[in-house]
C-alpha cells in the first residue's frame, strides 16, 4: 500500500462495476452518504480517493490513485491515465447512468499556495478535508478535500487534489443518477 502521495504524473482514474476490498488502499479520512435508495462511501485516500456507490444491488467503485497501484481488472469499466482533462459516461443495468469529467491542472506556484490555502479555509460541514503531511520538498503538504451534493435522484460528487512538489490540481466531477 501506497504510504506517500505519488507523483502527479503516475496518477490514474478507473470505475469498476463491483466493490473492491478495502484493504487495498491507506484511507485517511471517510464519509458515508445515504440517500432514498442509495448509499455511497466516500474515502480520501493517499493518492486520491475511492467512492463506492450502491443502488439496489448495482455497485459502481470510482478510484483515483497511483498507475502503478494494483488493482484487479474483472469488471473494470473506464481505465484513464489522469493526465488533461476527459469527460466520460457509463450507462448501467436498469437507467442508472455515471457521468465523470476530471482535469489535471499544473499552475504558478503563487496561484497554487492560494488555491490550496482557500481549500484548507472550507467550512462546510458536507464536505470532507485532508492535510497530508510534507513530503520534505515544500513547506506544506498535499490537500484532499471532497464535496458531496447528495439529492434525491444522485449524488453529484466535486473532489480536488493538490500535488505540492509539480504545482498541480486535480479536479474530478462525479455524477451518479437514478434512472
Amino acid at each position: 500500500m501506497l504510504t506517500v502521495r505519488p507523483k502527479v504524473a503516475e496518477l490514474s482514474f478507473q470505475l469498476f462495476g463491483r466493490a473492491l476490498h478495502p484493504e487495498l488502499f491507506a484511507v485517511h479520512k471517510s464519509q458515508v452518504i445515504s440517500r432514498g435508495d442509495y448509499q455511497a462511501t466516500i474515502d480520501i485516500t493517499s493518492a486520491g480517493h475511492v467512492i463506492t456507490w450502491r443502488y439496489r444491488g448495482l455497485t459502481l467503485t470510482e478510484v483515483a490513485c497511483s498507475a502503478q497501484h494494483p488493482l484487479p481488472e474483472k469488471r473494470r469499466l473506464l481505465s484513464y491515465r489522469l493526465k488533461g482533462s476527459r469527460n466520460d459516461r457509463v450507462e448501467c443495468r436498469g437507467g442508472v447512468m455515471y457521468h465523470m469529467n476530471f482535469e489535471l491542472e499544473t499552475v504558478a506556484p503563487e496561484v497554487f499556495w492560494s488555491f490550496q490555502e482557500e481549500l484548507t479555509r472550507e467550512n462546510d460541514p458536507t464536505g470532507v478535508l485532508q492535510t497530508f503531511d510534507s513530503s520534505g520538498r515544500m513547506a506544506l503538504g498535499a490537500v484532499s478535500y471532497i464535496h458531496p451534493e447528495a439529492r434525491n435522484r444522485s449524488l453529484v460528487v466535486k473532489a480536488f487534489h493538490t500535488f505540492p512538489d509539480d504545482s498541480a490540481v486535480v479536479k474530478i466531477t462525479s455524477v451518479f443518477e437514478l434512472p
